[in-house]
Parts: structure tokens; sequence; C-alpha cells
């Protein structure tokens, strides 16, 4: 069984209260309360992911990366990361460095440790159930189109591990904002086709560009 960590005080206004504790790893990991949804909420950036035993959702915002929900059913353990390439083939000298940091931001990277992390935690490969979101064609200006090979890449990898995908939200031109709950599976996305669309847009780019030279529906409720 998963340790479970000391739930904080909820009596009263809920936003003044503690977060839960975070598993040791994550953190760094910025959380808040969310008024929306009346819990806390971690959210992640490219290159992060995170893994909770707490009723807590789990919050980004994608244009060509994929991000992989990953939670087991039967214990209510669960995470999710966000990367932005598939592979890293510069032998861990790119531009970011060899940190545990950059490296997740790789796929082959980022699907291992949040698969080991669920586990390491009490989580069942047998249990495991994956919503997978983003992979966009959102980066025009880039010789490839980063989102289609970041889609072929979570595919194949969860084939070849043989794990079930049981929804997934993939592809299309648009930037998505995400929203997970690894406690009972729900997995929330919102389409970016405002000026929020540019500025997501932008920000990928510009980290893809310095980040790596070597570019070579089902269950899931849309709100």
């Amino acid at each position: 069984m998963p340790l479970r960590s000391k739930r904080s005080l909820t009596v009263g206004d809920h936003s003044h209260a503690l977060p839960p504790p975070t598993l040791p790893g994550f953190e760094h990991i910025k959380r808040f309360w969310d008024k929306e949804n009346a819990l806390f909420s971690a959210k992640i950036v490219p290159g992060e992911y995170y893994v909770t035993v707490d009723g807590e959702m789990i919050t980004t915002v994608l244009g060509s990366c994929v991000s992989a929900c990953i939670r087991d059913k039967m214990r209510a353990i669960g995470g999710m990361n966000h990367f932005m390439l598939p592979l890293d083939h510069s032998n861990g000298n790119t531009a970011w460095g060899a940190a545990a940091s950059a490296a997740t931001r790789y796929g082959s990277v980022a699907m291992e440790r949040l698969i080991n992390e669920i586990i390491k935690h009490g989580g069942r490969r047998d249990h495991l159930e994956v919503k997978l979101v983003g992979g966009g064609n959102v980066l025009g200006g880039m010789k490839t189109d980063v989102g289609s090979e970041n889609i072929e890449f979570v595919k194949n990898y969860l084939r070849n591990e043989g794990l079930h995908v049981v929804g997934e939200d993939l592809g299309g031109v648009y930037p998505r904002k995400i929203q997970y709950f690894p406690k009972t599976g729900k997995l929330r996305v919102k389409t970016l086709v405002s000026e929020r669309n540019r500025i997501v847009v932008e920000k990928e780019e510009k980290l893809i560009q310095t980040f790596d030279k070597h570019l070579n529906t089902g269950d899931v409720e849309l709100f």
C-alpha cells in the first residue's frame, strides 16, 4: 500500500489551508488552491512531472508537447508529465545540460520516471490506465511536425510497454489547457483559440529552438 501523506485542515476557507504534503522529490512543483474545482492543484511546466496520492488536481498548458496522465485505478495513485520532444539524441549534451529536470523534457525519460514513481508509491503495473493529450501542430515555422513526432513516440512507447490508452485528445492545430484528477481519472481539456494561443506558441517555439538542434477521443471531457 502507498504511503499516505497527512491531510491538511479543510475547515472554513480552504484557500488559506495548507496543501497536503508532497511526495519526496516533488517539493519544487508549484501548487495553489483552485476555486473552480475546490481543491489544491499542482501546475507543471515543460520537463516536469507530478505524482500524488491525495485528491489533488494536476494542470498544464500544451502546444506541440504531450502529457501522459497515468494512474492506478484501484489505488487512486497517479500523475502527469509534460514532455517536449520524443528522444534525446545529444548523449546528454543539450543546451539544458544533463540535470534530471532537463532529461524529463524528453518523452523517453518522462514516461519511464512517471510510471516508476507511481509504482514506487504502491501502484501496480497491471492496474494502470493511461490518457493522452497534446501534440498539436502549432509550430508552423519548424522543419518537422514536433507534435506528430511526440504522438507517434508516446503511442509506440505505451504499445511496447503493454499499457492501454483509455482516452486521448491528440493532434489538431491549437494549444490546450488540461486538468487531470488522478483520484477519479477525470481529464478535462480546453482548446485555446484566442490570444492565449499565440502566447503559448511563441513560448514553446523559443523553448524548442533552444532545446534541441537534432529535430529530424476516448474518456476525455472537453470544457
